[in-house]
């Protein structure tokens, strides 16, 4: 798969349900960051040949979204966003960023260290969606919005333990399962499971920020904030159902509770 595909498949890829509640006017631009965002993934994740290179090509890129003209159609798409929103470079380059850090680092020994990984991985997305609603430089928002991308961040990683172990990655912290005995992640075993579910716990810390995220922006743009919060706390839900059973499928909300989730105030 080369960069040109992978560019194009980012720009068609499905759009998250959660995101129809913004305002019609905003979604073009939520588009725009998404697709920025699952280019980054694609290149880090399955790109083949030579990744950072290829990661390095898109930081370029993204350089020439603020003094050039870029060349790939999804940073083409992304410019007009950056330029109506004064959005900063700094998030759109941690995202680049965790991406290296997956190339290079296969697991965190703390929790702190993974955090720190969740800080380039997941919290930029955030700090884009609120640079969009013009929140981005309100600190106790901006701080909410990083604890529930955190939270968000980690159920994915509960729920993909087999596929990362696959990629050559654990994102369970190395002192937790130390500390629950772990010896295997590529088969169930009630050890991992005591681990999941301190993770997990972990999780509902985070993702409790929703509620007050959603109450700060309001109206319907809260409405889908909070509406990210708990599609992973349903997600969570989701596991406990399926008794941390994470090899048989991949545990996630059903649609009708994920509408559900997007009716509640």
């Amino acid at each position: 798969m080369d960069v040109a595909t992978v560019a194009r498949r980012a720009r068609t890829e499905n759009f998250p349900v959660a995101s129809l509640l913004f305002p019609r006017r905003l979604r073009p631009h939520l588009r725009a960051v998404y697709g920025f965002a699952r280019l980054v993934d694609i290149l880090g994740d399955e790109l083949e040949g030579d990744r950072l290179a290829a990661l390095d090509d898109l930081e370029h890129e993204l350089d020439a979204c603020y003094a050039g003209e870029p060349t790939w159609p999804v940073m083409q798409a992304l410019q007009p966003t950056i330029r109506e929103f004064t959005l900063p470079r700094e998030p759109f380059a941690r995202l680049i960023e965790a991406n290296r850090m997956d190339q290079r680092i296969s697991e965190y020994e703390t929790w702190n260290d993974l955090r720190e990984y969740c800080r380039h991985s997941a919290d930029p997305v955030g700090r884009l969606v609120l640079g969009l609603l013009r929140l981005d430089r309100e600190p106790d928002v901006v701080d909410k919005s990083d604890d529930v991308c955190t939270g968000l961040q980690l159920v994915n990683f509960l729920q993909d333990v087999p596929r990362d172990l696959e990629l050559g990655r654990i994102y369970l912290p190395a002192e937790d399962r130390r500390r629950f005995g772990v010896t295997a992640l590529d088969t169930p075993n009630p050890e991992l499971r005591l681990t999941l579910e301190h993770e997990a716990s972990r999780a509902r810390e985070l993702l409790a920020g929703g509620a007050l995220l959603q109450a700060r922006i309001g109206g319907r743009a809260g409405r889908a904030v909070g509406l990210f919060a708990r599609g992973g706390l349903a997600a969570l839900e989701a596991l406990e159902r399926a008794q941390w059973d994470i090899f048989t499928q991949r545990p996630r909300p059903s649609r009708a509770r994920l509408a559900l989730a997007a009716f509640a105030r």
